[in-house]
Protein backbone atom coordinates (compact mmCIF):
# COMPACT_ATOMS: atom_id res chain seq x y z
CA UNK A 1 0.00 0.00 0.00
CA UNK A 2 2.33 2.43 1.10
CA UNK A 3 4.02 2.54 -3.07
CA UNK A 4 0.66 2.93 -4.17
CA UNK A 5 0.13 5.47 -1.50
CA UNK A 6 3.39 7.12 -3.09
CA UNK A 7 1.65 7.96 -5.73
CA UNK A 8 -0.44 10.24 -5.49
CA UNK A 9 0.80 11.49 -2.01
CA UNK A 10 1.65 15.39 -2.60
CA UNK A 11 2.18 18.24 -0.06
CA UNK A 12 0.68 16.48 2.65
CA UNK A 13 1.38 19.23 5.23
CA UNK A 14 -1.58 20.75 3.47
CA UNK A 15 -3.42 17.99 1.75
CA UNK A 16 -3.38 15.56 4.24
CA UNK A 17 -7.03 15.59 6.41
CA UNK A 18 -5.95 13.16 9.29
CA UNK A 19 -3.96 14.14 11.85
CA UNK A 20 -2.94 10.63 12.28
CA UNK A 21 -0.93 8.10 10.13
CA UNK A 22 2.32 7.38 7.99
CA UNK A 23 2.76 9.91 4.92
CA UNK A 24 4.38 8.05 1.98
CA UNK A 25 5.18 11.49 0.17
CA UNK A 26 8.36 11.51 -1.84
CA UNK A 27 11.07 12.21 0.89
CA UNK A 28 12.93 14.90 -2.00
CA UNK A 29 9.77 16.52 -2.55
CA UNK A 30 6.76 18.72 -1.64
CA UNK A 31 6.00 20.78 1.18
CA UNK A 32 8.57 20.32 4.55
CA UNK A 33 6.18 20.23 7.35
CA UNK A 34 7.66 18.07 10.36
CA UNK A 35 7.45 14.22 9.41
CA UNK A 36 4.24 15.37 6.91
CA UNK A 37 2.17 16.69 9.84
CA UNK A 38 -0.55 18.62 8.96
CA UNK A 39 0.20 22.97 9.23
CA UNK A 40 -2.87 24.08 11.02
CA UNK A 41 -3.59 26.46 13.54
CA UNK A 42 -6.66 24.38 14.61
CA UNK A 43 -5.51 23.22 18.30
CA UNK A 44 -8.58 21.03 18.99
CA UNK A 45 -8.10 17.42 19.38
CA UNK A 46 -3.96 18.42 19.11
CA UNK A 47 -1.95 16.26 21.35
CA UNK A 48 1.36 17.53 20.37
CA UNK A 49 1.73 20.86 18.52
CA UNK A 50 5.32 21.67 16.84
CA UNK A 51 6.42 24.89 16.26
CA UNK A 52 9.38 26.80 14.61
CA UNK A 53 11.43 29.54 16.60
CA UNK A 54 13.47 30.93 14.15
CA UNK A 55 15.59 33.19 16.58
CA UNK A 56 19.37 33.54 16.95
CA UNK A 57 20.14 37.34 18.24
CA UNK A 58 20.95 35.84 21.81
CA UNK A 59 24.15 33.68 20.09
CA UNK A 60 27.77 34.69 21.19
CA UNK A 61 29.93 33.25 18.45
CA UNK A 62 28.44 31.69 15.19
CA UNK A 63 24.83 33.01 14.14
CA UNK A 64 22.77 31.04 11.66
CA UNK A 65 20.11 29.18 14.00
CA UNK A 66 17.56 31.39 12.74
CA UNK A 67 17.31 29.02 9.66
CA UNK A 68 17.64 25.53 12.17
CA UNK A 69 13.73 25.03 12.00
CA UNK A 70 13.40 25.07 8.30
CA UNK A 71 16.65 22.66 8.34
CA UNK A 72 14.86 20.55 10.66
CA UNK A 73 11.63 20.40 8.91
CA UNK A 74 13.36 19.05 6.04
CA UNK A 75 15.50 16.26 7.41
CA UNK A 76 12.49 14.96 8.96
CA UNK A 77 10.95 13.67 5.42
CA UNK A 78 12.82 10.72 5.69
CA UNK A 79 11.29 9.77 8.88
CA UNK A 80 8.01 10.18 7.97
CA UNK A 81 7.30 6.68 6.20
CA UNK A 82 7.44 4.55 9.24
CA UNK A 83 7.22 4.54 12.69
CA UNK A 84 10.08 5.23 14.80
CA UNK A 85 12.20 2.98 15.37
CA UNK A 86 12.71 0.98 18.58
CA UNK A 87 9.69 1.93 20.30
CA UNK A 88 6.59 -0.15 20.98
CA UNK A 89 4.24 2.75 20.11
CA UNK A 90 3.82 4.33 16.82
CA UNK A 91 3.71 8.01 17.88
CA UNK A 92 2.82 9.06 14.31
CA UNK A 93 -0.27 6.27 13.71
CA UNK A 94 -2.03 6.96 17.20
CA UNK A 95 -1.14 10.45 18.45
CA UNK A 96 -2.37 13.26 17.14
CA UNK A 97 0.32 15.53 15.88
CA UNK A 98 0.20 19.03 13.84
CA UNK A 99 3.28 21.30 12.94
CA UNK A 100 1.62 24.53 14.18
CA UNK A 101 4.50 26.73 11.71
CA UNK A 102 7.07 29.32 13.25
CA UNK A 103 6.00 32.06 15.44
CA UNK A 104 5.83 35.60 14.19
CA UNK A 105 7.65 37.94 15.44
CA UNK A 106 9.67 41.35 14.63
CA UNK A 107 13.21 40.78 14.40
CA UNK A 108 14.21 44.65 15.22
CA UNK A 109 12.57 44.75 18.19
CA UNK A 110 14.80 41.67 20.77
CA UNK A 111 13.68 43.33 23.76
CA UNK A 112 10.02 42.19 22.57
CA UNK A 113 10.72 39.11 21.46
CA UNK A 114 10.54 36.70 25.14
CA UNK A 115 6.97 37.97 25.86
CA UNK A 116 5.86 37.02 22.75
CA UNK A 117 7.24 33.22 22.90
CA UNK A 118 6.04 32.97 26.01
CA UNK A 119 2.23 33.99 24.90
CA UNK A 120 2.99 31.90 21.85
CA UNK A 121 3.26 28.88 23.93
CA UNK A 122 0.93 29.72 26.60
CA UNK A 123 -1.99 29.95 23.71
CA UNK A 124 -0.93 25.92 23.01
CA UNK A 125 -0.29 24.77 26.30
CA UNK A 126 -3.87 26.14 26.83
CA UNK A 127 -5.25 24.81 24.08
CA UNK A 128 -4.73 21.31 25.75
CA UNK A 129 -1.50 20.40 23.22
CA UNK A 130 2.52 20.14 24.68
CA UNK A 131 4.82 22.09 22.45
CA UNK A 132 7.61 20.55 20.46
CA UNK A 133 9.72 23.45 19.41
CA UNK A 134 12.42 23.93 16.92
CA UNK A 135 15.29 26.57 17.60
CA UNK A 136 16.32 29.09 16.77
CA UNK A 137 19.45 29.55 19.45
CA UNK A 138 19.06 28.14 22.99
CA UNK A 139 18.03 31.52 24.43
CA UNK A 140 14.16 30.08 23.60
CA UNK A 141 13.65 27.77 25.87
CA UNK A 142 13.60 30.31 29.33
CA UNK A 143 10.53 32.39 27.80
CA UNK A 144 9.36 28.98 26.91
CA UNK A 145 9.85 27.59 30.56
CA UNK A 146 7.97 30.49 31.76
CA UNK A 147 4.81 29.45 30.20
CA UNK A 148 4.96 25.59 31.01
CA UNK A 149 5.56 26.83 35.07
CA UNK A 150 2.75 29.01 34.74
CA UNK A 151 0.77 25.69 34.37
CA UNK A 152 2.91 22.85 35.58
CA UNK A 153 4.32 25.00 38.40
CA UNK A 154 8.51 24.87 39.06
CA UNK A 155 9.79 22.19 36.85
CA UNK A 156 12.51 19.36 36.23
CA UNK A 157 15.00 20.37 33.54
CA UNK A 158 16.87 17.71 31.64
CA UNK A 159 19.21 19.60 29.33
CA UNK A 160 21.33 17.62 26.81
CA UNK A 161 24.73 20.32 26.28
CA UNK A 162 28.35 20.72 26.21
CA UNK A 163 27.34 23.89 28.42
CA UNK A 164 25.89 24.49 31.88
CA UNK A 165 24.21 28.03 30.92
CA UNK A 166 24.11 28.88 34.12
CA UNK A 167 26.55 31.38 34.07
CA UNK A 168 25.51 34.36 36.55
CA UNK A 169 23.56 37.05 34.76
CA UNK A 170 21.05 39.11 37.09
CA UNK A 171 19.77 41.33 34.35
CA UNK A 172 16.37 39.44 33.65
CA UNK A 173 15.97 41.96 30.32
CA UNK A 174 19.32 40.55 28.81
CA UNK A 175 18.79 38.02 25.97
CA UNK A 176 21.95 35.72 25.96
CA UNK A 177 21.74 32.33 24.96
CA UNK A 178 24.47 31.28 28.00
CA UNK A 179 22.95 32.50 31.02
CA UNK A 180 18.95 31.78 30.59
CA UNK A 181 18.66 28.67 33.06
CA UNK A 182 20.66 31.05 35.56
CA UNK A 183 17.73 33.21 34.93
CA UNK A 184 14.76 30.14 35.42
CA UNK A 185 16.54 28.78 38.59
CA UNK A 186 16.68 32.25 39.88
CA UNK A 187 13.19 33.09 39.29
CA UNK A 188 12.15 30.05 40.42
CA UNK A 189 10.56 28.22 36.83
CA UNK A 190 13.16 25.53 37.25
CA UNK A 191 13.71 23.04 40.66
CA UNK A 192 17.55 22.51 40.49
CA UNK A 193 17.74 19.25 42.69
CA UNK A 194 15.85 17.61 40.39
CA UNK A 195 17.39 19.01 37.25
CA UNK A 196 20.13 17.11 35.61
CA UNK A 197 22.02 18.32 32.47
CA UNK A 198 24.17 16.05 30.35
CA UNK A 199 27.09 16.20 28.19
CA UNK A 200 28.76 18.61 30.27
CA UNK A 201 32.65 19.84 28.78
CA UNK A 202 33.10 23.07 29.51
CA UNK A 203 34.27 24.71 32.53
CA UNK A 204 31.65 27.14 35.24
CA UNK A 205 32.18 26.94 38.91
CA UNK A 206 29.08 27.22 40.33
CA UNK A 207 25.96 25.65 38.59
CA UNK A 208 23.22 26.27 41.30
CA UNK A 209 22.66 23.04 42.31
CA UNK A 210 21.57 21.40 39.36
CA UNK A 211 23.01 17.74 39.02
CA UNK A 212 25.52 16.90 36.03
CA UNK A 213 26.09 14.24 34.53
CA UNK A 214 29.09 15.53 31.87
CA UNK A 215 30.77 14.43 28.75
CA UNK A 216 33.56 12.18 30.40
CA UNK A 217 30.62 10.29 32.98
CA UNK A 218 28.74 9.16 29.97
CA UNK A 219 31.69 7.73 27.87
CA UNK A 220 33.08 6.00 31.37
CA UNK A 221 29.42 4.65 32.69
CA UNK A 222 27.52 4.40 29.20
CA UNK A 223 24.24 5.28 27.98
CA UNK A 224 22.00 2.67 30.17
CA UNK A 225 23.77 3.36 33.33
CA UNK A 226 23.26 7.27 32.11
CA UNK A 227 19.47 6.59 31.62
CA UNK A 228 18.78 5.12 35.23
CA UNK A 229 20.93 8.02 36.59
CA UNK A 230 18.47 10.67 34.79
CA UNK A 231 15.32 8.82 36.29
CA UNK A 232 16.48 8.46 39.46
CA UNK A 233 17.55 12.28 39.85
CA UNK A 234 13.74 13.27 37.75
CA UNK A 235 11.39 10.91 39.58
CA UNK A 236 7.84 11.54 38.51
CA UNK A 237 8.37 15.54 38.62
CA UNK A 238 6.69 17.46 35.65
CA UNK A 239 9.91 17.91 33.61
CA UNK A 240 11.00 19.81 30.16
CA UNK A 241 13.34 18.55 27.79
CA UNK A 242 16.11 20.98 26.18
CA UNK A 243 18.40 19.07 23.79
CA UNK A 244 21.23 21.87 22.84
CA UNK A 245 22.43 20.32 19.27
CA UNK A 246 25.90 21.20 20.54
CA UNK A 247 25.88 18.08 23.15
CA UNK A 248 26.46 16.01 20.61
CA UNK A 249 30.02 16.03 19.43
CA UNK A 250 31.13 18.18 16.69
CA UNK A 251 31.94 14.92 14.32
CA UNK A 252 28.29 14.26 14.74
CA UNK A 253 26.78 17.74 14.02
CA UNK A 254 29.05 20.23 13.28
CA UNK A 255 26.56 22.98 12.21
CA UNK A 256 25.80 25.14 15.35
CA UNK A 257 27.40 28.15 16.83
CA UNK A 258 29.40 26.42 19.51
CA UNK A 259 31.21 23.13 19.34
CA UNK A 260 32.58 21.40 21.73
CA UNK A 261 34.97 18.58 21.40
CA UNK A 262 34.91 15.12 23.59
CA UNK A 263 30.38 14.78 23.12
CA UNK A 264 27.88 12.44 23.13
CA UNK A 265 27.72 10.08 20.13
CA UNK A 266 24.35 9.57 18.40
CA UNK A 267 24.26 6.14 19.40
CA UNK A 268 24.78 6.82 23.18
CA UNK A 269 21.61 9.54 22.73
CA UNK A 270 19.69 7.04 21.14
CA UNK A 271 19.53 4.70 24.11
CA UNK A 272 19.29 7.61 26.63
CA UNK A 273 16.67 8.83 25.22
CA UNK A 274 14.44 5.70 24.59
CA UNK A 275 15.30 4.45 27.92
CA UNK A 276 14.43 7.46 30.25
CA UNK A 277 10.54 6.70 28.66
CA UNK A 278 8.11 6.90 31.42
CA UNK A 279 9.34 10.20 32.78
CA UNK A 280 6.75 12.94 33.53
CA UNK A 281 7.77 14.89 30.37
CA UNK A 282 5.32 18.01 29.65
CA UNK A 283 7.30 19.56 26.49
CA UNK A 284 11.00 19.36 24.80
CA UNK A 285 12.83 21.29 22.48
CA UNK A 286 15.66 20.91 19.97
CA UNK A 287 17.73 24.19 19.80
CA UNK A 288 21.06 25.65 17.96
CA UNK A 289 21.02 23.67 14.85
CA UNK A 290 23.16 26.06 12.19
CA UNK A 291 22.45 25.36 8.58
CA UNK A 292 25.40 27.40 7.05
CA UNK A 293 27.76 25.11 8.95
CA UNK A 294 26.28 22.13 8.18
CA UNK A 295 27.21 21.60 5.45
CA UNK A 296 26.51 17.36 4.68
CA UNK A 297 23.10 17.66 6.51
CA UNK A 298 24.46 16.00 9.25
CA UNK A 299 23.32 17.99 12.11
CA UNK A 300 19.61 18.63 10.73
CA UNK A 301 19.27 14.94 10.45
CA UNK A 302 20.23 14.53 13.93
CA UNK A 303 18.18 17.41 14.97
CA UNK A 304 14.54 15.68 13.33
CA UNK A 305 15.99 12.18 15.44
CA UNK A 306 15.88 13.72 18.46
CA UNK A 307 13.29 15.59 18.00
CA UNK A 308 11.40 12.20 17.08
CA UNK A 309 12.51 10.99 19.97
CA UNK A 310 10.98 13.69 22.34
CA UNK A 311 7.80 13.58 20.39
CA UNK A 312 7.93 9.06 21.39
CA UNK A 313 8.89 10.55 24.83
CA UNK A 314 5.89 12.66 24.85
CA UNK A 315 3.67 9.86 23.75
CA UNK A 316 4.48 7.33 25.69
CA UNK A 317 2.86 8.47 28.77
CA UNK A 318 -0.29 8.49 26.74
CA UNK A 319 -0.18 5.42 24.45
CA UNK A 320 1.88 3.30 26.45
Amino acid sequence: MALEDAKNQVDQAFTRQDLKGLSFENAFGGATSFLRRKYTKDLDGVDVAVTGIPFDQAVTNRPGTRLGPRAIREASALQAFDPPYGWPIDVLSDLAVVDYGDMAFDYANVPAFPDTLTAHIRTILNAGAATLTLGGDHYISFPILKAYAEKFGPLSLLQFDAHTDTWQDDDMGRVDHGTMFYKAVKSGIVDPARSVQVGIRTVNADTLGVNIIDAREVHAEGPKATAQKIRSILGDHPAYLSFDIDGLDPAYAPGTGTPVWGGLTTAQVAVILRDIAGINIKGGDVVEVSPPFDTTGATAIAGAHVATEILCLLGWNKLA
